[in-house]
């Protein structure tokens, strides 16, 4: 069967699962963090983000995350007391899962080192509170153009019976949290409601672009897997960003629910995946790559804005 033809026969059965038209399904969107336990910002301690993480997911009304661990960091100085941080993560009602060891790329690793790699990771997670059987890679990285390679992690995954943990909303907000923290080792003013408002405000953008794509594509909007970090602004407005997403019809599920959905179903036959699955079942349609990438994930323009929204109305407010 052609990539054609596997298309459409995905998107049909996944409309006979859904068994609703587009217009009678709510946009549903659970949250995922990566990259955990992760360095430490400017704002918080490592163990002061856990905890403001923990209650800033509550009082946003978020029952259920996911949270994606780098077992590598664990042995890093920030990574100390990590275990039970991410125990802390699980006791909360969240769910943890594989990120790998030293977070590598797919495309720069041997196959062997790689699924070494995540056996590893695994083994330490297994047992634990809150463990899915998932696996979200590093970078979003799975081999680029090498489809040799990433058809190869693939069967090893399956062989594991450890599923990919895709996420279909992708964007930069370490890079907000990484100028932000800048900012503040500094010492430079920072309008903290203008960077709350930059960050829910280009989260929530991202999301209504890949819902977007995602109906145009798949002609409903799927449960959505949006990606984050363990960050300090994470820490510091997770539950503005509920709010806003709620206000912008979005309901919020558990990440369980999420990986339900039939999308979940779909290995998409395409090398365009960095940008999550949403975009690479629209690159096997025809959609161009650069239409499919939504304009904040990139490093220049969110400096720019964070500069004249967050930095200088902070330093005219100083003078």
């Amino acid at each position: 069967m052609s990539v054609g033809l596997r298309v459409l026969a995905f998107l049909f059965l996944t409309m006979l699962a859904v068994g609703t038209s587009p217009a009678a399904v709510q946009k549903r969107i659970a949250m995922s963090f990566d990259d955990v336990p992760r360095h430490a910002g400017a704002f918080f301690t490592p163990e002061e983000r856990t905890n403001e993480l923990i209650a800033a997911l509550k009082r946003g009304g978020v029952a259920q995350a996911g949270f994606f661990v780098t077992t590598g960091h664990l042995t890093k100085p920030y990574g100390a007391d990590g275990e039970r941080r991410i125990a802390a993560y699980a006791a909360a009602g969240h769910v943890i899962a594989n990120h790998s060891v030293t977070h590598p790329w797919l495309s720069r690793t041997s196959v062997e080192d790689y699924v070494a790699e995540i056996d590893q990771a695994e083994a330490w997670l297994a047992s634990r509170p809150g463990h899915r059987p998932w696996y979200r890679f590093p970078f979003l990285d799975e081999g680029g153009k090498d489809m040799a390679k990433r058809d190869a992690v693939r069967a090893a995954l399956k062989a594991r019976g450890l599923r990919n943990a895709y996420v279909t909303i992708d964007n930069y907000d370490w890079h907000l949290d990484a100028l932000a923290s800048k900012a503040k080792r500094e010492g430079n003013p920072i309008d903290m409601d203008a960077l709350r408002d930059l960050y829910v405000e280009t989260l929530v953008d991202t999301a209504n672009f890949y819902d977007r794509i995602a109906v145009e594509t798949l002609g409903r909007p799927p449960a959505h897997v949006l990606l984050l970090h363990e960050t300090d602004i994470a820490a510091l407005f997770i539950d503005d960003l509920a709010a806003a997403l709620r206000k912008a019809g979005w309901q919020i599920v558990s990440i369980d629910e999420a990986y339900r959905d039939p999308i979940a179903a779909s290995e998409p036959d395409t090398w365009f995946l960095g940008e999550g699955r949403v975009s690479a079942l629209a690159q096997m349609k025809g959609r161009t790559p650069a239409s499919l990438v939504h304009e904040r994930t990139n490093e220049d323009v969110l400096t720019k804005l964070f500069a004249e929204r967050v930095l200088a109305p902070a330093a005219e407010a100083s003078q």
